[in-house]
């Protein structure tokens, strides 16, 4: 008896190994229909056309009083095409097949207040954008009243006061051009 059960044992383990591997066969079909049904991971498409190979990033107009912003954000969204995709980025239009035009149409600052004083100050700019194919002049990606907003904290101690404008400018600007170029890219 004893000896049918240690050569009955390994049978037994072997059941829940063999479920398991059924299981993984009956749902290949669906992993293999959801790989082939386009599913991605976001920001990793690239739904320009195929001809577009150089696209022109000319400085962004500037409409506020802000005048380092055009230039911080023209800056950023040039970087983040160079390090998440394969087009080569110019700033002279003739020399693309794609130009990135824009201007910054607002900009604003108003204070959050937590208490008597303010405590934080939410900024929110907004962009207007424009990719455009130079050869047929067909429109292939436009945003008016694309919004972004970032919040900062102020010091409420006069002693310790640090103006953090200027970093939230930057972590503005590079929100800016993330949200960008996965909205070019991903062409929505």
């Amino acid at each position: 008896m004893t000896r049918f059960r240690e050569m009955a044992a390994p049978a037994v383990l072997l059941r829940p190994r063999l479920r398991l591997g059924i299981r993984a066969i009956r749902w290949m079909p669906l992993a293999l229909l959801a790989a082939g049904c386009g599913y991605h991971v976001a920001g990793r498409a690239d739904l320009m056309p195929k001809n577009i190979r150089t696209i022109a990033i000319p400085a962004l107009g500037n409409a506020t009083v802000r005048y380092k912003l055009a230039p911080l954000v023209t800056a950023d969204i040039a970087r983040e095409f160079i390090s998440r995709t394969h087009y080569t980025i110019v700033s002279d239009p003739q020399q693309a097949d794609a130009v990135l035009s824009g201007a910054i149409t607002n900009f604003s600052d108003s204070p959050t207040i937590a208490t008597t004083r303010a405590t934080a100050v939410q900024v929110v700019v907004t962009l207007q954008l424009t990719l455009t194919d130079r050869h047929t002049g067909k429109v292939l990606f436009t945003r008016t009243g694309y919004e972004f907003r970032q919040r900062y904290e102020i010091s409420t101690d006069p002693q310790a006061y640090f103006d953090e404008s200027e970093t939230a400018l930057a972590r503005l600007s590079r929100d800016v051009a993330q949200s960008v170029v996965t909205a070019i890219l991903e062409n929505f």
